[in-house]
């Protein structure tokens, strides 16, 4: 009764912070552990309350602690029975242990109190033999003592690191034990935990000389961290035994796969990494096997996620360096390896071997709640993680391959399965569109994840740059049909630079503030992603014309803008069958409603929407009726808000932009008016408006007959065009707003001297 008493009073001075008054041997006699206790006590002791906080509940998880104030703990312990059982005297040193080693790591605590803190530890090491207490702790009898057990022991493992630089004799033997003897009777899932934890610890301290630390840590278990890889994951590895994700052997795993995590984060600290640090990549084909095995959802699940860490390793190390470090060449050979490994099997038909659609884990409950799915979907986190594994891999493979055979055969390969994949794992938004476009798959996994979103995102770019830069340094000069082939080919992949960006600002409503967002986080590469694309942009102006023509006929774009910020007169569809090739996608079916050809073989065809009715009437236009965007006469006609999708396609290098409609019983002279674009090798120029009669004869062969159609059919205005090019517009007005006040947190010039570029080119193409 006096110890617990004195335990209590003990508890709450460190919480208050109030310095120990007495001796420092009165103290570490009070945290002696009794061992010779049965450790698991009788049923009624389990019963008991224990004394807040007790860290954990029996899993091994990294939770911070949480204590109640001190009247409130005077409260508690006053109205607890005057019994107290053995188990609960322990429970409570081994909460104090944990307790006092995280109060002296504080540099809020005084510096006395810390000594005396310190001053205990070293008692609680060499004389009361606590580690030694703390390792018979460990085992699956009890749960929760062990798993407060292997917290205080990584405290204390932690702490002799720190402040005497030496490594915990008594704990690496118990590690090594374990690590040799698997899958003996030994605790294996707290010996993982507790090396995992010493790992976090080490990484989370600021002013630690971590690379000395963590060498002197996993230097004597490098061997036989390897070993017990191999044994965990292939050697002994046996599917019975993980039939229940709550089984023995299914906590060793995911404990195996926590210190797996703990190894790659810690790999940067070290000049050379060690092998225990290396071998997830030079050995992925392990995991790659279970992950298709049939071990429970819960393991592949955090596998998966762990070769996304692995996969994102090197691009967010390149960006906290910034330069190039002894550690590069090993990495881009792990990399590699791991690239090759996750190559092979996906060519292999590996996704399609790994189920998505497991039951959804629901709050608070098991089961769905009234109105949802019951069905559930694919897991969305797995998909994105899966997804982003594969695309990374194609982007290392590619960026370190020189053979363009190899390079397209990998690709194609690799890129169809994934196509595959998603359009079987990725149900249709309720009243969606159905998607028929590969781009727009790469919005549609990644939109709820921004981070993700944008590695992919860069991941597709880098390989359309070095696929470009390949064809170009093997053909040289190239033609127009191959240009067209190339196009198609990039869309048919789903990884057109162009397409996948419009189809994201459309997704974000061409909200520039949603792109200023992403610029000012540090969470994303999106400012790395966005001036790559800007560059590829500047060179590729016309292909992105086309692709926005593209998504005006294919989406509809017929629709109002803004009053507020009109599209220019001269924005207005130019779409041909050219285009239309451009964009990759194949043309719907034309509905001709004239077909006029010219000597130069221009032949132009209009759409008709599903509920368009038929109209035979004459096109006809004043030449004075082009002042604005549109003339008043016309809007009085058309109500833009209900009118069909319409469009029109040529197969030549002009195309109608404009017609207007006069009732079909005028008599006097049919006059029809054209406005032609033309396509040159410097932008879309505008070209001068003729009027022609429309019964003349001799008119002149090089002049396009015009495509007569209905008021219905009037060609959409580049909405997609007005729309992404504002968007951008007001980014950069954003951001030299932000950047006038100092408000912007890097410098942006050279990131709003290619926004401006872009600025020019549009307006050169539309001059005022």
């Amino acid at each position: 009764m006096m110890k617990i008493s004195l335990l209590q009073q003990m508890y709450k001075d460190v919480l208050a912070g109030i310095p120990l008054a007495k001796e420092s041997h009165h103290y570490s006699s009070l945290l002696t552990l009794s061992v010779e206790q049965p450790a698991g006590g009788d049923e009624s002791c389990h019963q008991r309350h224990l004394p807040p906080p007790a860290a954990g509940t029996g899993s091994h998880q990294d939770t911070d602690m949480v204590v109640p104030a001190a009247d409130d703990l005077s409260k508690s312990f006053a109205s607890m029975s005057s019994s107290f059982c053995p188990r609960e005297v322990m429970l409570l040193q081994l909460t104090l242990i944990k307790m006092m080693v995280a109060k002296a790591e504080s540099q809020q605590i005084e510096s006395s109190t810390r000594l005396k803190y310190c001053e205990i530890f070293v008692l609680l090491l060499k004389e009361a033999k606590t580690d030694s207490k703390l390792v018979s702790l460990l085992g699956p009898h009890d749960r929760l003592l062990s798993h407060l057990a292997s917290q205080s022991l990584a405290a204390l493992v932690y702490f002799q690191l720190k402040e005497e630089n030496a490594l915990n004799v008594t704990w690496l033997s118990f590690t090594l034990n374990a690590l040799l003897g698997f899958p003996g009777n030994t605790p294996v899932a707290d010996c993982l935990w507790t090396l995992t934890a010493v790992i976090k610890e080490t990484l989370r301290d600021a002013v630690l000389p971590k690379a000395g630390v963590l060498k002197k840590l996993l230097a004597p278990l490098d061997a036989v961290l390897e070993g017990f890889y191999n044994a965990i994951l292939f050697h002994q590895f046996d599917s019975h035994h993980y039939t229940s994700p709550y089984s023995e052997a299914t906590t060793n795993l995911i404990s195996f796969i926590d210190l797996l995590e703990a190894l790659l984060a810690s790999r940067t600290e070290l000049e050379l990494p060690l092998r225990c640090q290396r071998v997830l990549f030079l050995k992925v084909s392990y995991i790659l096997n279970l992950i298709s095995s049939s071990i429970p959802y819960v393991i592949k699940k955090k596998f998966i996620l762990l070769l996304k860490k692995c996969v994102l390793h090197k691009s967010r190390e390149d960006a906290r360096s910034g330069s190039v470090s002894l550690q590069a060449l090993p990495l881009c050979e792990d990399v590699l390896a791991l690239s090759n490994a996750v190559l092979q099997v996906v060519s292999l038909t590996w996704l399609n071997q790994i189920p998505l659609d497991e039951k959804s884990s629901y709050f608070g409950s098991s089961e769905p709640a009234p109105g949802d799915d019951p069905q559930g979907g694919s897991d969305q986190t797995v998909l994105r993680a899966l997804s982003l594994v594969v695309l990374k891999a194609l982007e290392f493979k590619i960026h370190n391959s020189t053979a363009e055979a190899e390079i397209k055969g990998d690709f194609e390969s690799s890129m169809s399965q994934l196509l595959m994949f998603w359009r079987s794992h990725l149900k249709p938004f309720p009243q969606s569109h159905p998607i028929v476009h590969h781009c727009e798959w790469l919005s549609l996994i990644f939109i709820e994840q921004d981070d993700d979103m944008w590695e992919a995102a860069k991941a597709l770019l880098l390989i359309y740059l070095k696929l470009d830069r390949l064809r170009h340094d093997a053909a040289g000069n190239l033609s127009q049909e191959e240009e067209d082939s190339w196009n198609i080919h990039t869309h048919a992949g789903g990884y057109n630079p162009h397409c996948i960006f419009l189809f994201f600002l459309e997704k974000i409503a061409f909200d520039s503030s949603v792109l200023l967002d992403f610029l000012i986080s540090s969470e994303t590469c999106f400012l790395e992603y966005l001036v790559r694309y800007l560059k590829l942009l500047r060179r590729e102006w016309h292909q992105f014309v086309a692709v926005c023509n593209h998504f005006d006929t294919k989406h509809g774009a017929l629709q109002s803008v803004s009053p507020a910020k009109p599209p220019h007169p001269e924005e207005q569809s130019c779409v041909t069958d050219e285009s239309l090739q451009n964009a990759g996608c194949e043309p719907a079916p034309p509905t001709p409603l004239s077909l006029c050809s010219s000597p130069d073989g221009c032949v132009f065809t209009a759409e008709r929407g599903a509920n368009e009715a038929e109209s035979d009437s004459l096109i006809s236009a004043d030449s004075a009726a082009l002042p604005g965007a549109l003339p008043g006469s016309l809007q009085s006609l058309v109500n833009y808000d209900s009118s069909e999708d319409s469009e029109l396609e040529s197969d030549g290098k002009e195309c109608l932009v404009n017609t207007k409609q006069v009732p079909a019983n005028n008599e006097g002279e049919k006059r029809r008016r054209g406005t032609g674009c033309s396509f040159t090798a410097d932008n879309w120029k505008i070209c001068t408006s003729e009027v022609l009669p429309l019964k003349q004869e001799g008119s002149h062969p090089s002049s396009c007959w015009t495509c007569m159609t209905s008021l219905d059919n009037i060609i959409p205005l580049r909405i997609m065009l007005y729309k992404s090019t504002e968007c951008l517009e007001e980014l950069q007005q954003a951001i030299s707003r932000l950047q006038r006040r100092n408000l912007f947190p890097y410098n942006p010039t050279a990131l709003l001297k290619l926004l401006s570029h872009i600025e020019k080119m549009r307006k050169n193409m539309n001059p005022q």
